[in-house]
């Protein structure tokens, strides 16, 4: 038996990926002509047939499909080995880019990464800031090295680190309601008010956002500071970062509505990056860095408070 290329059985993963030689010839950016010849080599090589080519659809035979169980597992260690080579061949990064969320609370993460990087001059911070599935999309679009905020935690190209629990609590002003600031509202009860959602800064926003009340009349901002702003005059209601108005939920300024229907939410803040990219050693360093200095955040930032009856203020 001769021995097989890598390029062999890329060609005939991409032609099980694909279901058939022109997928595959678009999924390498090859032409059908030579996916067909490299499986076919492949297959006179191990005097296999590997593919039922017989109906509309190539299919694999059995030994075709116990063959490419043990493709994938090769595949998977050579990508392994290409993204290790990488990284013993960088130096230190010029530059390194992060990415904050909006759920991201500055001060503990910024004081974080002005002591790393004080301690690196020859690296420059290049910091960003999106909203919603914006740090997402930088990050599967290789426009950032990292990210805080919180994660999709079944897409498999990321690794991430936890940092805490970040309740967003649904708030409104004194006197914004026609009725008792209760446990009890209905989002019936909510719907003729108007609702202050942050805007998603993702180019393809692919989300729907927390508690959107159908119908009911909507504002959207930048951020979630913005958001405040306007709940604390009066002008909307919606959810907002417990870290953001801790002092205002204790002087009544603002005050929760979460109850049985409005039970806000609790998300986990972490730091992530691509786990199928390779990562410079100052990279690895930050990454070091935060994990050591993990889990930062009170807990209490992390519980939504309940609604309680506010007392009625005179016009």
């Amino acid at each position: 038996m001769s021995n097989f290329t890598l390029h062999e059985l890329q060609c005939f993963n991409a032609v099980v990926r694909g279901g058939g030689f022109q997928a595959a010839a678009d999924l390498l950016h090859r032409s059908h002509p030579s996916v067909f010849a490299s499986v076919a080599k492949l297959e006179r090589q191990l005097g296999l047939d590997l593919l039922d080519r017989s109906g509309y659809r190539v299919q694999l035979t059995e030994a075709g499909r116990a063959f490419h169980r043990k493709v994938r597992v090769l595949l998977h260690e050579a990508e392994e080995l290409r993204t290790y080579a990488a990284q013993l061949a960088m130096g230190e990064e010029s530059e390194l880019r992060v990415v904050l969320g909006d759920l991201c609370p500055l001060p503990p993460v910024l004081e974080i990464l002005s002591s790393f990087f004080a301690q690196r001059p020859q690296t420059r911070l290049h910091l960003l800031f999106e909203t919603v599935t914006g740090p997402w999309e930088r990050l599967l679009e290789d426009e950032a090295d990292l990210i805080v905020h919180r994660v999709p935690k079944s897409d498999v190209r990321m690794e991430w680190i936890d940092l805490g629990r970040v309740a967003l609590v649904p708030v409104v002003a004194p006197g914004f309601l026609p009725f008792p600031p209760d446990a009890d509202i209905t989002p019936q009860r909510m719907q003729a008010l108007t609702q202050c959602v942050v805007r998603d800064s993702s180019r393809h926003p692919s989300e729907q956002g927390h508690f959107l009340i159908e119908g009911a009349p909507r504002t959207s901002v930048p951020d979630h500071l913005m958001k405040k702003e306007l709940i604390l005059h009066g002008m909307a209601w919606g959810h907002v970062p417990r870290f953001m108005i801790e002092t205002e939920l204790r002087n009544g300024s603002l005050l929760s509505i979460a109850g049985q229907h409005f039970p806000g939410v609790v998300e986990e803040l972490s730091a992530a990056r691509r786990r199928d990219r390779p990562h410079g050693p100052v990279a690895d360093q930050l990454w070091d860095f935060l994990a050591r200095h993990a889990a930062f955040l009170k807990p209490a930032l992390g519980r939504v408070p309940g609604a309680k009856k506010a007392p009625e203020r005179d016009g």
